[in-house]
């Protein structure tokens, strides 16, 4: 599926830095804690630091893959899609839902407009997090994955990118959050 014939911006430093596949290779055990990062939310205007959510509430981190703020992943744009339209399901459990792009500030806000979106959009350009998380890279944007923390910070479920299982349904990741 394509987004949008627009495919200005896509060719900068973040494209090369992660154009050469390298698979997935997350290793944090159900249980372990998760790194901790801080990153702006362009959604609010403010920055997020995933630990200052320990012990208040549940976490979602949706590692997605946008190349520009004209371009997404077509396996990560129904995704995206769907995690906006039903973020009040998050919301309503007292569930933080964190998204996380590797497009810059300028192109985060222009994805932020034209979808809409309820979420908070966590803009990391430079992939430290990502790398961080170990989600993979490939053909220009790091790979999507889906994390769910507990209240405690520690880990309950994670979901790495593969062609058959693309991205956690939202159901899947609620019914996580539930155990």
């Amino acid at each position: 599926m394509l987004t949008s014939t627009n495919f200005s911006g896509l060719l900068n430093e973040r494209f090369f830095q992660n154009l050469l596949p390298v698979p997935a290779s997350n290793v944090l055990k159900l249980g372990q804690m998760t790194p901790d990062f801080e990153l702006p939310d362009i959604n609010n205007g403010k920055l997020v630091r995933l630990s200052n959510y320990r012990g208040d509430k549940p976490v979602i981190l949706a590692f997605t893959r946008i190349f520009t703020e004209k371009q997404y992943c077509p396996f990560c744009f129904p995704h995206i899609k769907a995690l906006n339209e039903n973020w009040e399901k998050f919301a309503d459990r007292n569930i933080e839902l964190l998204m996380v792009a590797s497009t810059d500030d300028r192109q985060s806000q222009i994805v932020v407009r034209d979808l809409g979106l309820k979420m908070p959009l966590l803009s990391d350009p430079g992939c430290k997090v990502f790398r961080a998380y170990q989600v993979g890279q490939a053909l220009g944007a790091p790979l999507p994955a889906q994390f769910v923390l507990g209240a405690d910070g520690k880990l309950l479920f994670k979901h790495l990118f593969s062609f058959i299982d693309h991205n956690a349904s939202v159901d899947t990741l609620l019914q996580y959050v539930d155990r």
